[in-house]
């Protein structure tokens, strides 16, 4: 699973995971990745399956190839009006 998290200084991390929940716990607790560390709060704004850890990582790549705009519009396609 490929998941988007905006964090408190409203910049946005993308990471992989295959348990989401645990990985969020993870980031909140100083426990995950090191960019994440200082900026909690996080709040998990996308989150897309993938087949195996090799797709996840290839999604994972093409998102962070985005722009910030970009990566909204891909936030914005899938969060509720």
């Amino acid at each position: 699973m490929v998941y988007i998290l905006r964090c408190a200084d409203d910049t946005l991390y993308t990471g992989i995971t295959n348990n989401l929940q645990n990985r969020i716990h993870q980031h909140e607790t100083g426990k995950g990745a090191k960019y994440t560390k200082t900026r909690t709060p996080l709040t998990l704004v996308y989150q897309e399956p993938s087949e195996n850890r090799s797709t996840a990582s290839k999604r994972e790549y093409a998102i962070k190839s985005l722009s910030r705009s970009q990566k909204l519009t891909l936030i914005a396609s899938v969060s509720p009006e």
